[in-house]
């Protein structure tokens, strides 16, 4: 990093009013010179959208104390490109993504708002983290994720990081005594094993409310969600490119 205050981007899917986000930016507030881009409302399991079918609109607000703040009308994906193209005018030196309310470990970083916008900000050659903590309740307690996403920070603000740099982190719903430390993880094959209940609104019409059970099929002691179930601290890098690299070379043998 070179002697100016690096340019940290912080965004969310929650919306720029939750909890999460303030406390994101109180973790790092003398860390840079931040620029709060968010959604004006909750955007969460939104994934990697983008709004094409209609115009977007950014309103300026005085949401945290003198720092530069932007509510925008589309996607987390969207305020991150709105971001760097019309407010920032450069890349900036690192993108943080949070705090989100609730877990984003296994396959939830698929359907993540939180990750997908930090995804859109590596995509773009910003080095990137989504923050999440295991408790939705917009009365959680961010006091040891707050010191977890500085402790982070500062570590990537250190030295120069890859321009592709994508972490998932995870903090578990303990205090600060009870965390067991930070670990680098893979990310467990877990999902959700979903079901639709089926109910009648006031009309008689019936209506579908998409319900499941977090399911983990991975015993390995080295994943995301290991780590959280142990109050660890998890860190996932997550990989841009889809290929599956080891079917690509099955197919190429069986195929050519």
């Amino acid at each position: 990093m070179t002697n100016e205050r690096p340019i940290i981007l912080i965004t969310n899917d929650d919306g720029i009013t939750a909890p999460g986000i303030r406390n994101l930016v109180e973790a790092v507030k003398d860390l840079g010179q931040l620029v709060v881009v968010a959604p004006d409302k909750p955007q969460s399991g939104m994934g990697h959208a983008i709004t094409i079918g209609h115009p977007l609109r950014m309103n300026q607000l005085d949401l945290f104390g003198g720092i530069e703040a932007w509510q925008v009308s589309g996607t987390p994906a969207d305020c991150v490109k709105l971001a760097v193209d019309k407010l920032i005018h450069r890349k900036p030196d690192l993108c943080l993504s949070g705090i989100n309310h609730g877990a984003n470990h296994a396959i939830n970083v698929i359907y993540s708002g939180t990750m997908s916008a930090a995804m859109e900000a590596a995509i773009e050659g910003i080095p990137s983290v989504g923050f999440s903590l295991m408790d939705y309740s917009m009365e959680a307690d961010f006091s040891a994720a707050r010191e977890v996403v500085r402790s982070i920070v500062m570590k990537l603000l250190a030295e120069k990081q890859d321009n592709h740099l994508l972490l998932n982190v995870n903090i578990p719903k303990v205090s600060m005594e009870l965390l067991a430390g930070i670990k680098i993880c893979r990310q467990a094959y877990a999902k959700y094993q979903e079901d639709f209940d089926e109910r009648t609104d006031p009309h008689g019409r019936k209506y579908y409310w998409l319900t499941g059970e977090f399911v983990n099929m991975d015993e390995g002691d080295d994943t995301d969600v290991w780590a959280l179930e142990h109050n660890y601290v998890s860190v996932v890098p997550i990989a841009i490119d889809f290929t599956n690299y080891k079917m690509k070379q099955q197919l190429e043998e069986k195929w050519s």
